[in-house]
């Protein structure tokens, strides 16, 4: 786990939020495509920690899309298999616009989805001038990423009627703003967000709750699937990973139920080329899956028998593997090798650690999936 996550509380100036934990990122990468989730508090998912971001993660991923979520914030749970991003509780678009330049020359994200101007009416700050500032936003955007496709949302509901009336009129500005970029040939994209939504999803009036902020995944997804190349496609890139494959069983390396939580079991069963069967070799000497999981050994354990599971990945040695000639894959921490027990050859066996002695069981193969 990441012990150095900082966990701080954010507070909106018109009602009093306290913000679930965020931290500063230590960059997650499966070399997907690039995607900077941009905002506020919603973005980084105050009362759910996460926020719409788990949704989105799980579709692309269902999907088989290869996709790096990158920011300086990190957050989120285990479901979550990256959790980079650039939402910012309780700011405003000027404190975004005022850092935003450098994130984009530090993250040089490929597509960027942007959900900005909550706080600018919370606040009540300068509210008539919150789409000017916004447009300013995405200049300075399309200038420094000038290939990136940027998707603007608009904003959710808020249940105070004065603050959403002033959503309404702030959203109504958006679809002409983003028209005025299309037409001097900026890729900016608008997104629907307010119709997604009802004040019956928010949790405090503000924030969605789990099924709101699922609702805007919904939407993020259907928008970055319509627009070629925001995502690239279903299965590009080398990070679409590998099946490892059992000499012994003919069944490949595979994560019990497709799950993505910590601790879910590696096991063999019948190739089929989906995700949870689609492994990336890092330089690190990680076993990859789902973008942010690593093959582990659990409990750190040394012993014969010794089970191997999923967890996040953490870069300590019972998370590192070493690919040998023979075909043997070691755990380097405990220096065994993986394992089918009692070389079974059924679907839902689950691995193990052994001592090496270069069986059938303990012999892997590599192809894509």
């Amino acid at each position: 786990m990441r012990t150095w996550r900082l966990w701080w509380a954010a507070v909106l100036t018109a009602v009093a939020l306290a913000a679930m934990g965020t931290g500063v990122a230590g960059a997650e990468s499966n070399g997907g495509v690039r995607v900077m989730p941009l905002g506020d508090s919603i973005t980084e998912g105050t009362q759910v920690p996460g926020g719409y971001r788990i949704g989105l993660w799980q579709r692309l991923i269902g999907g088989r899309y290869t996709v790096d979520f990158v920011g300086s914030q990190f957050n989120g749970p285990g479901s979550l298999g990256d959790h980079d991003h650039e939402g910012h509780p309780g700011w405003r678009i000027d404190q975004i616009d005022a850092n935003i330049t450098g994130w984009l020359r530090t993250y040089t994200p490929r597509t960027l989805l942007l959900h900005l101007g909550t706080n600018d009416i919370l606040q009540n700050y300068n509210v008539a001038g919150a789409p000017q500032r916004l447009s300013t936003l995405i200049d300075h955007i399309t200038a420094a990423v000038p290939d990136a496709d940027v998707f603007v949302a608009t904003i959710i509901p808020l249940s105070n009627s004065g603050q959403e009336s002033a959503a309404r009129t702030f959203n109504a500005a958006i679809p002409g703003i983003v028209q005025s970029k299309v037409n001097s040939g900026k890729h900016v994209h608008l997104v629907d967000m307010h119709s997604k939504v009802t004040t019956s999803d928010l949790i405090d009036g503000i924030h969605p709750t789990a099924g709101g902020y699922d609702k805007m995944a919904a939407a993020w997804y259907a928008a970055l699937q319509s627009v070629p190349g925001s995502i690239g496609q279903p299965g590009d890139g080398t990070p679409s990973g590998m099946a490892i494959r059992g000499v012994g069983s003919g069944r490949c390396l595979d994560v019990s139920g497709a799950s993505q939580a910590n601790g879910a079991q590696a096991q063999i069963w019948d190739c089929n080329g989906q995700s949870n069967q689609s492994w990336t070799s890092t330089g690190a000497g990680e076993l990859r899956i789902y973008g942010g999981k690593c093959l582990d050994v659990s409990n750190r354990s040394t012993a014969d028998g010794a089970g191997v599971v999923i967890w996040d990945c953490n870069g300590q040695s019972n998370q590192q593997w070493r690919f040998n000639a023979d075909g043997t894959i070691t755990a380097v921490g405990a220096n065994k090798c993986l394992d089918v027990p009692n070389y079974s050859t059924a679907n839902g066996v689950k691995l193990q650690i052994w001592s090496c002695g270069g069986g059938a069981n303990q012999r892997w193969t590599r192809a894509s999936p």
